[in-house]
């Protein structure tokens, strides 16, 4: 599927909008970039979606890329899927040139950065035009975006909201047009939780899909996956992020598919299990839980198969909280006392959550978890896909760090539909479906079987032909020019 007519400022331009352009001659990737960074400059102030933006390497790369696709006119060819597409990296990757200090005052600005992570450099094979570094909390500790080095990021939609978080400076570019692509990160709901509170589409593959170096010392519950305006851009990026890296060991083996293909094939027939609470969600907003509810309606229309069922497990929040405690802690020992007292009273917190567990706690979570992820693989033989809201509540009140106790329903009680597949590794995604009374987004989740990466896609994909524009992407910066 090609898309229609693109907006007037680059700047609102999908990804496969601006290859488009770029492919017939109306638009060429130095005005894309110019215009991204423009945006940038005027919204960044208030959103503090970025904490680095790369001006003269970015425009260097568009430059570059504008030779490429003008010699392509003359029967040439890009250099990749991507080419002359302005992206941003969340700054927990490692990215050749630029620094990486993890939203936190602890990393040593002074040092080498000339090493790109599997995700930067396949991005940079592909032609992207890296426009810089968007914010996290410190070591993405939490599900908002706030930090002691990069101070509070806004949501687009209401600056008085969270964007959520880890991936929150992610979200909120994508939102606000600073890039039409994004690359973020998700333990525990970080890439979904500010999809959805921003209204993006947002995608968690399954574990190893996306390669990662370094690996995240918050274990195998990491994830890196894309951020996007369309389900479309997302399944382009993917076929480039997906592309294997030897530096990672727990990288699943390579995947040759193109995600594009049969992206527009439907979900006629599919098995889809809808459960809108998981049996133990006791506070869904009621805004979200008619939203999501309708949605799955739709999901019928469309030929679905759809059966409102539990997948039987009971609320994993310890197990999640606790193994994401104990990596907090193995960070912790890596600092010096002097570090240690730079860092976010939140990511304290966790850290010394983590010190009371014993190794026999942490093994018999590791247990649990295997026993969770055994009952999803069984319950996925019964169902092609699984149906959530994507999180319990609209976006909240944005809040510096430190703002309240910390304990494990204080750090993810409110997103229990995010959690428990980062536990069990299954390509989860979350498409908008409508808005509040407010005004602020609403977020449906699949959940696929594992290896289910490019169903996931095709079910999103389905759901947003259809849903009607109920989230005008037009509408959240408009504002704030």
């Amino acid at each position: 599927m090609m898309p229609s007519a693109a907006p007037a400022d680059l700047a609102d331009c999908t990804a496969t909008e601006l290859l488009q352009l770029y492919q017939s001659g109306e638009a060429s990737p130095v005005g894309a970039t110019r215009a991204v960074l423009a945006r940038i400059d005027a919204l960044n102030p208030q959103l503090k979606a970025f904490c680095l933006v790369a001006q003269e390497s970015a425009l260097q790369a568009a430059a570059a890329s504008e030779t490429r696709w003008q010699q392509f006119r003359r029967g040439g060819a890009p250099c990749g899927e991507l080419d002359g597409v302005p992206v941003s990296i969340k700054d927990l990757i490692l990215t050749r040139g630029m620094p990486t200090l993890r939203g936190s005052h602890t990393v040593d600005v002074d040092q080498p950065w000339d090493v790109d992570a599997p995700v930067t450099a396949r991005l940079r094979e592909a032609g992207a035009v890296i426009v810089g570094k968007t914010s996290t909390p410190e070591f993405g500790c939490k599900g908002e975006t706030n930090s002691p080095r990069t101070g509070i990021t806004r949501n687009p939609r209401d600056l008085s909201k969270t964007p959520g978080g880890s991936s929150g400076g992610a979200a909120a570019a994508v939102a606000s047009g600073m890039g039409p692509l994004a690359v973020g990160t998700d333990g525990a709901g970080s890439v979904r939780i500010p999809a959805a509170f921003c209204g993006n589409f947002g995608l968690k593959p399954s574990f190893g899909r996306v390669p990662a170096y370094p690996l995240s010392p918050f274990g195998s519950v990491a994830h890196l996956g894309p951020h996007s305006r369309s389900v479309f851009d997302a399944a382009l990026m993917m076929n480039v992020l997906k592309k294997p890296d030897a530096r990672d060991w727990t990288s699943l083996p390579p995947d040759s598919s193109d995600y594009l293909h049969g992206l527009d094939g439907g979900i006629r027939g599919l098995r889809i299990a809808w459960s809108p609470t998981l049996g133990y969600a006791k506070n869904v907003h009621p805004e979200v839980a008619r939203s999501v509810a309708q949605a799955v309606a739709l999901l019928s229309e469309l030929g679905a198969h759809v059966e409102q069922i539990d997948p039987g497990f009971d609320d994993p929040l310890e197990i999640t909280t606790g193994l994401w405690f104990a990596g907090a802690w193995t960070v912790w020992n890596t600092l010096s006392p002097a570090q240690q007292a730079l860092t976010d009273p939140d990511f304290r917190s966790e850290a010394l959550l983590g010190e009371k567990l014993s190794l026999l706690d942490i093994q018999r979570l590791h247990l649990q978890r295997g026993a969770l992820g055994s009952q999803m693989r069984l319950f996925m033989q019964r169902f092609d896909l699984l149906v959530t809201p994507s999180v319990a509540v609209p976006a909240f009140e944005a809040r510096p760090a430190g703002h309240s106790p910390m304990d494990p329903v204080a750090m993810l009680g409110w997103t229990p539909f995010s959690y428990p597949f980062n536990l069990t590794q299954q390509p989860a995604s979350t498409v908008p479906c409508g808005l509040t009374s407010d005004g602020l987004p609403i977020g449906l989740q699949f959940v696929g079987p594992m290896f289910g990466d490019a169903l996931v896609l095709r079910a999103s994909r389905a759901y947003e032909a259809v849903r009607g524009g109920s989230v005008d992407f037009s509408r959240p910066f408009t504002s704030l020019r």
